[in-house]
């Protein structure tokens, strides 16, 4: 096991202080001793997910920061507006580790027949703190990796995953078809673009550049509409009429999106209608909005009827409410498909103290289609 001479690896961990800094450092933690049912995992790979940036800068004007420290251990400071610092009072003065998900190598193991078989093989973890050397878990939350998949290619097989199949099964329970999308160039909306096309359900993917519109019909998306285009309003619609979609996840937010998604759904309805109603169609339209890309308020401009709704969709309450048996068979198709749907690509691979250079920031930072990272806590690092 790599580590200094006194048992101790590196973590990256987020601070706010109540003086109104956002402070994100390298701190040294000890090596963790497992127990019975624990492994203890030497992390190779770990993304850079939109729910880290969350935690790793909070709500920081990132125009403000400056490194000091060491360059194996920098420190970043960054300045909190005061009228967002209320947002952040429940973590006020809270030393917080971060990364989500990510694999690696089980380096040592408890004493358990679960724990000790999976000792030196890659694992997928999804348990916080994984922007550390070694994370301890128990041995039935680590997702034991096919042979021949790296810990880059299994970091990735949670999060994003789960969500996009999360997505597919909330429209199969509250009984709608097809799908509407938006970010849908980014790798999770080309991994939702492959299970319906796998799945054969219709799929309408939203972007905003025709340069995402041309990535997503190079893999075969077959309804794609650019927020950008003069035409949107009308794409966006005829798409609508030709997949049936009364279902939207929304990854922007703030704006005018999805207000213009439930109108669209309400005008392809409404081609069906046999007679008029002030009410609008009887048929529910639903908006689920799961980020917010887009930090303004969601506008509605109220011309859609009254079946509608709009409401927030997170990936743990889902999980929850499946149950484990449910969860397990999501888990086991991300298994199988790795390296085909549910395969990640990442624009570059940094370390713990990359991860905290202005540079790589001001590119990752930006949640940008293309500008994924994967932090590999060991590179450089003998294993």
């Amino acid at each position: 096991m790599n580590a200094n001479t006194d048992n101790t690896a590196l973590q990256l961990r987020s601070l706010v202080k109540a003086s109104g800094e956002l402070e994100v450092s390298l701190i040294r933690v000890p090596i963790p001793v497992p127990l019975p049912d624990e492994g203890v995992c030497r992390v190779e790979g770990s993304p850079i997910n939109p729910s880290d940036l969350g935690l790793l800068f909070g709500a920081a004007d990132m125009t403000t920061a400056r490194v000091s420290g060491t360059p194996e251990q920098p420190v970043l400071i960054a300045r909190i507006p005061e009228d967002r610092m209320k947002v952040m009072a429940s973590r006020v003065d809270q030393s917080m580790p971060v990364g989500n998900e990510g694999a690696g190598v089980v380096v040592t193991a408890g004493s358990s027949v679960e724990a000790q078989a999976l000792r030196g093989r890659t694992v997928g973890i999804f348990g916080g703190a994984m922007y550390s050397q070694y994370r301890c878990i128990k041995a039935s939350q680590c997702l034991l990796l096919p042979d021949g998949i790296t810990a880059a290619e299994g970091a990735s097989c949670f999060v994003n995953p789960l969500t996009a199949l999360g997505m597919v099964e909330t429209m199969r329970r509250e009984g709608h078809t097809a799908l509407v999308h938006t970010a849908a160039a980014s790798n999770l909306g080309q991994m939702l673009n492959r299970i319906c096309l796998d799945d054969k359900i219709g799929l309408v993917n939203v972007v905003r550049t025709q340069a995402q519109a041309d990535l997503l019909e190079g893999i075969g998306a077959r309804h794609v509409c650019n927020s950008s285009a003069p035409t949107f309003v009308h794409d966006l619609t005829e798409a609508i009429a030709a997949t049936g979609a009364t279902l939207a996840f929304d990854a922007i937010g703030g704006g005018t999106l999805a207000g213009q998604i439930l109108t669209s759904m309400e005008a392809a309805l409404s081609r069906s209608a046999t007679e008029y109603s002030r009410y609008g169609s009887t048929i529910h339209k639903q908006v689920y909005i799961y980020g917010m890309l887009n930090a303004s308020p969601t506008v509605l401009n109220r011309n859609f009827g009254f079946a509608w709704g709009v409401g927030g969709w997170l990936l743990w309450p889902f999980l929850q409410k499946i149950g484990p048996a449910g969860a397990a068979k999501l888990r086991e198709r991300i298994v199988a498909g790795l390296k085909t749907t549910f395969a990640s690509r990442y624009a570059r691979e940094v370390s713990l103290a990359e991860a905290l250079h202005p540079e790589e920031i001001a590119v990752y930072g930006q949640r940008a289609t293309g500008a994924k990272f994967l932090i590999n806590p060991n590179k450089g690092l003998a294993a």
